[in-house]
């Protein structure tokens, strides 16, 4: 089942697409466009780059471009219309192999002045290989001046739970989760890093952890009012969606609303006094990645709900934070959703790893 607040069952809306044939006026090809039904009416969803490999973030630059980053370490720059790519050079050396890889890319809102974007990635530490965050200028189509801005401590030499994901807070800084590494009690260690939301600087110097007791967040995002909203994995069931508050400690791995692989109970069971709960869970779990708070200029009914794509079961969650009740947004293009995101136009724009295509899902007009 599908559940809100702990021992709350949440109803589910399902949504079921079929092929309408429908060509996206935006796109110079004639790509077909699917049709899907939601709450907020008919949708359509259309390709704009295909043949992406293991795709797993993507951001917009001002001017209508898209940055897109792939898991093998490459970096690709598009036009928002669709058509041919530049892959981008001046990238640090990546460790790839196992879940881990180039990670997001983000655009902060002083592009236009700095020119500088920010990837995440998995690098070796010296020590092992650990969640790296560094800055670059971006000019055209290579990374110039790149600099380490934050490195794991103690990474380990495991290669699944690099946790990854950026955001930019309201404050300037930065804002990155990291997983535990597949080694679970670090993530209880508050100042280890591991397994914890990071805030770091613009200007470097290091970073600080804003809470710990996570998994492995795969989604980060602010809302409008500035709250930053965190979605990650739990083992078997336990996923879930949190409303990250400074210094808070998040029970993985001693308590969870999910079990471990092998069936057993977590130690502190469901709940406990000194952990945060989640503001949603799911159970069983469906591999939450990316996350997005919809401003919804482009679909006004849907403004302030939250976003997260399923790798496992091949949807799109839309929750509704005033109840947490689930729609399930499911079509062809949904197989895999790694990465959501709102575009400049007002559109949900989402990344298909089955497909290997990055979307773009609008109002039928």
């Amino acid at each position: 089942m599908t559940t809100g607040q702990p021992g709350a069952a949440r109803p589910v809306i399902a949504v079921r697409a079929g092929m309408a044939g429908l060509v996206l006026a935006l796109l110079p090809t004639l790509a077909l466009a699917s049709e899907v039904r939601t709450s907020a009416g008919v949708m359509r969803i259309a390709p704009v780059v295909e043949e992406l490999d293991e795709p797993w973030a993507l951001a917009f630059l001002p001017g209508g471009e898209i940055l897109v980053t792939e898991r093998d370490g490459r970096l690709t720059r598009h036009p928002a219309t669709g058509g041919a790519g530049a892959e981008v050079s001046g990238l640090p050396e990546v460790r790839t192999g196992g879940q881990g890889g180039l990670f997001d890319v983000l655009v902060p809102a002083d592009f236009a002045a700095a020119g500088e974007i920010l990837i995440s990635y998995a690098a070796e530490t010296g020590d092992g290989i650990g969640t790296t965050v560094a800055v670059a200028r971006l000019d055209g189509t290579v990374l110039r001046d790149l600099r380490v801005l934050w490195q794991m401590r103690d990474g380990g030499s495991t290669t699944r739970h690099y946790g990854g994901r950026l955001a930019e807070g309201p404050d300037g800084a930065i804002y990155l989760t990291t997983g535990e590494r597949g080694l679970g009690a670090p993530a209880q260690d508050a100042g280890s890093g591991i397994g914890a939301v990071i805030r770091i600087p613009r200007e470097g110097g290091g970073g600080t952890v804003v809470s710990h007791g996570h998994r492995n967040p795969q989604g980060l995002a602010f809302d409008a009012g500035g709250q930053l909203w965190l979605s990650e994995h739990g083992a078997r069931g336990g996923d879930e969606v949190n409303l990250i508050r400074e210094g808070a400690n998040y029970g993985w791995p001693e308590v969870s609303h999910g079990t471990n692989y092998d069936g057993t109970p977590f130690p502190g069971g469901a709940t406990r006094a000194d952990v945060e709960p989640p503001a949603h869970y799911w159970d069983p779990s469906i591999a939450p990645s990316g996350h997005m708070v919809l401003r919804g200029a482009g679909i006004p009914d849907w403004a302030g709900d939250h976003f997260v794509g399923s790798l496992k079961f091949d949807y799109i969650a839309r929750l509704d934070p005033a109840t947490w009740e689930e729609e399930r947004i499911e079509a062809p293009e949904t197989g895999r959703v790694r990465d959501i995101r709102e575009g400049p136009d007002g559109a949900i724009w989402f990344l298909s790893v089955n497909d290997g295509v990055l979307y773009r899902m609008a109002p039928e007009r």
